[in-house]
């Protein structure tokens, strides 16, 4: 997939990933925790669809860290 702020997406992905694996959740156990599908959660981590902030705040609430630590590119 080809769009703009593709690397941004790909570390993103990374982050959300990371954090809900720390938590020793799975990709299904967060998706339910903020209500989207697991084939959702799977395409945001892999960087394969775009993100609304929506989504991102109820992910870093799930995961009980601040939004800015997702965004914190390495």
């Amino acid at each position: 997939m080809e769009r703009e702020h593709s690397e941004e997406y790909r570390k993103l992905g990374l982050n959300i990933s990371y954090y809900r694996k720390e938590q020793h959740l799975s990709q299904i156990q967060l998706a339910e925790k903020i209500d989207i599908s697991r084939t959702h959660m799977s395409r945001i981590e892999n960087n394969d669809c775009a993100v609304s902030l929506d989504v991102i705040f109820r992910i870093a609430k799930a995961l009980n860290i601040p939004v800015c630590k997702l965004f914190e590119f390495r």
